[in-house]
């Protein structure tokens, strides 16, 4: 697999200046109260630009008006735009998750327990759709190994499956369509613990909204967007690999692992370029979304064009 060389998305960089100054004061403040090294614990992923790539020191944040209003959520609806006006009927209290199958210690845990439960970071994350555009993410969150380690897997588990919630009552598109509800998806074992895969709970440093998925969703940042499912109620730990819900529906467009990968066209479509959404320019897709320096090394046995 190619070598990227990657630099460093500073802080003030990708976040508007007036509220990267204002959430490091409320994290100031916070740390204070606590007693606790808050801000040591905030987490900044590398963007992955290159020093050649045409989009370098240009990346910012995507506006939150964009992030929150053009959303591929299937279980409200396929028309982007009408997502945020239906999703905010579906109920967020109570939300329980559980996680289970091949562990030693199955729970099952409230949604605000489990956002006291571990201390937040904020993770900024390029976030390529597979429909060939793409945005940049500030999310709220925490390492997903944290919550599966809390599980502690047994030597059995080898992939991680996710499940969505299933609500016809509260999600229109459920009630029709090709997809078979609940939505899942799935990760290796060692895709799912890498330090990069988030568990999701807020955006631009607020609660996460109901049309990105509140109140828990799971970004994989090297990953086409299908493969961060929204809304996650179950994670269980299983030795097989998993059925995905857009790999039953379409096995020849839609893979297992569904990496980010310019070298492998979509059947209908190139996948080396992308549209940043509010740009009208494209850009270059990066390998494995511009983190190849840190996960190309998970898929090191395997040849890189069959990895989608």
């Amino acid at each position: 697999m190619p070598s990227f060389s990657m630099s460093r998305i500073s802080e003030n960089q990708v976040t508007p200046e007036e509220i990267f100054f204002k959430k490091r004061r409320q994290m100031l403040i916070a740390g204070m109260l606590t007693g606790s090294s808050f801000l040591d614990r905030t987490v900044y992923a590398k963007d992955g630009l290159t020093s050649d790539d045409e989009n370098a020191g240009a990346l910012k944040a995507t506006p939150i008006e964009l992030i929150t209003n053009y959303n591929n959520y299937y279980e409200f609806s396929n028309d982007k735009k009408a997502v945020k006006v239906l999703a905010q009927d579906l109920t967020l209290h109570p939300w329980t998750i559980t996680v289970d199958g091949e562990v030693e210690n199955p729970f099952t845990i409230d949604i605000d327990d489990l956002t006291k439960l571990f201390a937040m970071e904020e993770r900024i994350y390029r976030f390529r759709c597979v429909e060939g555009w793409s945005m940049v993410v500030p999310w709220t969150g925490f390492s997903l190994a944290r919550l599966i380690d809390r599980a502690r897997p047994t030597s059995r588990a080898r992939f991680v499956a996710f499940e969505s919630v299933h609500r016809r009552s509260e999600m229109p598109g459920q009630r029709a369509g090709s997809l078979i509800w609940p939505y899942r998806e799935g990760l290796r074992i060692d895709e799912a613990m890498h330090p990069l895969t988030f568990a999701v709970t807020g955006l631009y440093g607020k609660p996460l909204p109901k049309q990105n998925g509140a109140p828990l969703r799971i970004a994989v940042p090297w990953k086409y967007g299908f493969k961060n499912p929204k809304a996650i109620v179950h994670i269980r730990l299983v030795s097989s690999q998993p059925a995905t819900s857009w790999n039953i529906l379409a096995p020849s467009e839609y893979g297992f692992y569904g990496n980010v990968n310019p070298l492998v066209s979509h059947p209908r479509w190139s996948q080396q370029r992308e549209n940043s959404i509010g740009e009208m320019k494209k850009h270059s897709t990066l390998m494995l979304n511009g983190y190849a320096d840190q996960v190309a090394y998970l898929y090191a046995h395997n040849d890189a064009k069959a990895l989608y």
